[in-house]
């Protein structure tokens, strides 16, 4: 018995028990071994016409054995190459053949590193290697148990190529290693890691055949093993666009991505320089169940050179576009040894860079081009994009802030803010919004009566993080966002201004004792003519807002309370402003509990809850 030319048990172990984190990625690399050595026949084939063609890899379970069998009928490999290749860990034949042959990194040979066979290991007690080398007449047999060594001997095999018995690992707690000999698990395997391999890659699989003879009234069945191909091999991104209808991309999605739905949007990208990589996108046409959960894992799916590196990359994509599903396929990236993990960051951010740039140019177009599907998209992952505005100090608001929406007042549906600019009233220099926890409790705010009267289009923020997203942005084309309870409505009517300047005179007392009554609870206390059939409201002064007041303190770690600076407006033109008048020349002590009332009324108004429950029954109760 040989030993192995490096530094032995150690490595060996190395690469069985550190490298892999999946034990199933074993299949994936031996087929991937297969398909680099059919590439080197077919390379040689471009100049020798005496070579078959009829590439395939071929795997075998035998249950009564406990063996599985890899086989392909590419180029085969000498004594010394086995020795060389098998008998050195990390001795790479596909990169030597690279180098002998001149080709170059873009032209397709999967393997590099000369470990992946190692990965048997985990799953196997022996290895054996059976291999003819191409213009030879000679085969040899490799053998191994692991780390105590190997054996090469002269052996037979009719056909130039190689085969790959493994002999598995008893069953155990933690891995049911007889799995791997079953049909689905093979197919699943191989599915899941080798679909795009562009061999065909075939297992016998069991077929129930009506046996000769037999009638059909009364027919007799038998078991049959045929060959079935069980990969895709050329990917769908891989065809020009001309080739691939909307059904092919529907159905492709559906089934790779486990969705019982067509995506509302398919975007390939070719991208070509100094890094090349295909990719194909989609906009789902619903947020998964865990979407906005911190279960949810965002990502593309990593393919070099038709294998599966990874299920989900996530560092492809931001997390507001994190919705979006889809493949990446780059001949281009250096991965570590067990083709697991990305050697060099600056290759994926490059990648993750240009789809970033292609998904926001395609949503663009899409709100263009595809208005209806834009707003389903919006309606599903909108909450995404206004983080993404909002997060970071809103370093990515500038990116995002075309493809946000908000339901518009006036028009009654979802509005861009460009579309809310572009048909602002004439001398306008404000964007209006209002905050609530729905649309229609958003247009029954005392603040909106006045603000539509006068012919403003609002735009209703009802999701937690509108009006942060707001704050961040400060202005959309110059045109600053202001609530409309901070907004004064009757700025141009001098008329107006000078009625509530008088009436504020005459009724500073009254509203300075109000002030005093609900001291701890309002900042100020003020007339308005903001209001038209509501005879109270609440407004904010400084930056929180009453929405935000909401949203700070529902969030888990708030550990102490926010408090919005809030002023009690009066309506200047409401009846019961006189009423006030009169009881507080009578009954200051009744007016405590009338100024206690109409707070709650307005903080009611507002979405809060009561804060004094006893107290305000008690005061209503007095009253009535």
């Amino acid at each position: 018995m040989k030993q192995f030319k490096t530094e032995s048990k150690r490595i060996m172990d190395l690469m069985i028990n550190s490298i892999y984190t999946n034990k199933e990625i074993f299949l994936r690399e031996l087929i991937s071994n297969a398909s680099d050595a059919i590439d080197k026949l077919k390379f040689i084939s471009l100049t020798d016409t005496s070579v078959d063609t009829d590439f395939q890899i071929v795997i075998t379970a035998d249950k009564d054995k406990r063996t599985l069998t890899v086989e392909d009928n590419g180029v085969g490999m000498t004594e010394e190459d086995l020795e060389k290749n098998l008998g050195t860990i990390a001795e790479s034949g596909t990169l030597a053949f690279k180098k002998e042959n001149e080709i170059k990194d873009g032209e397709e040979l999967i393997g590099q590193f000369g470990v992946g066979f190692y990965s048997a290991f985990m799953v196997a007690d022996k290895i054996e290697v059976y291999s003819r080398a191409y213009k030879s007449d000679k085969a040899f047999k490799w053998e191994s148990e692991g780390v105590e060594g190997y054996t090469v001997t002269p052996d037979e095999k009719e056909t130039t190529g190689t085969k790959i018995v493994l002999t598995l690992k008893p069953d155990g707690e933690d891995y049911k290693y007889s799995e791997l000999l079953e049909e689905y698990k093979i197919t699943s395997l191989v599915k899941r890691y080798s679909d795009y391999i562009r061999y065909p890659i075939k297992t016998y699989k069991t077929h129930s055949v009506k046996k000769e003879g037999t009638s059909d009234d009364k027919p007799e069945y038998e078991q049959v093993k045929e060959l079935e191909t069980l990969n895709s091999m050329i990917p769908l991104w891989k065809k020009s666009k001309s080739e691939v209808k909307k059904e092919d991309l529907d159905e492709f999605y559906k089934n790779e991505f486990h969705d019982y739905a067509d995506p509302l949007k398919a975007v390939y990208a070719k991208i070509e320089g100094t890094l090349t990589y295909d990719a194909l996108l989609f906009v789902p046409s619903h947020a998964p169940f865990d979407y906005y959960s911190k279960d949810y894992k965002k990502g593309l799916k990593l393919y070099s050179n038709g294998v599966m590196i990874m299920e989900k990359c996530e560092e492809l994509l931001p997390d507001y576009f994190g919705f979006i599903r889809g493949i990446v396929d780059s001949a281009d990236l250096s991965l570590n040894i067990s083709r697991e993990i990305l050697q060099q960051d600056r290759q994926v951010k490059a990648i993750a860079n240009g789809i970033e740039k292609k998904i926001s140019s395609e949503l663009k177009k899409m709100l263009e081009e595809d208005r209806e599907n834009y707003e389903k998209m919006f309606n599903e992952f909108g909450l995404s994009l206004k983080f993404g505005a909002y997060a970071g100090f809103g370093m990515n608001k500038d990116k995002l802030k075309d493809l946000l929406m908000f339901y518009s007042s006036k028009k009654e549906k979802l509005v861009t803010l460009k579309e809310y600019v572009e048909e602002m009233k004439d001398g306008q220099t404000e964007i209006y919004y209002a905050c609530g926890e729905s649309y229609d409790k958003i247009a029954s705010l005392p603040q909106i009566e006045k603000a539509k009267d006068a012919g403003y289009e609002i735009l209703f923020f009802k999701d937690g993080v509108d009006e942060f997203v707001a704050k961040i942005m400060n202005d959309y084309d110059g045109k600053k966002f202001k609530s409309v309870s901070e907004a004064d409505f009757s700025a141009g009517n001098e008329e107006e201004k000078k009625e509530l300047s008088d009436k504020t005179e005459e009724y500073k007392d009254i509203l300075a004792f109000m002030k005093e009554s609900l001291a701890g609870k309002v900042k100020d206390v003020k007339l308005s003519t903001n209001l038209k059939t509501y005879p109270v409201c609440l407004s904010t002064s400084g930056e929180i807002s009453i929405e935000m007041e909401k949203v700070l303190n529902s969030m888990p770690n708030a550990n102490q309370k926010i408090q919005a600076e809030k002023i009690l407006e009066l309506n200047a033109g409401h009846k019961l402003i006189e009423k006030l008048k009169n009881i507080y020349e009578t009954d200051k002590d009744a007016l405590k509990k009338y100024a206690l009332v109409l707070y709650e009324q307005a903080r009611l108004l507002e979405g809060l809850p009561v804060e004094n429950a006893k107290d305000f029954v008690s005061a209503v109760s007095d009253i009535l």
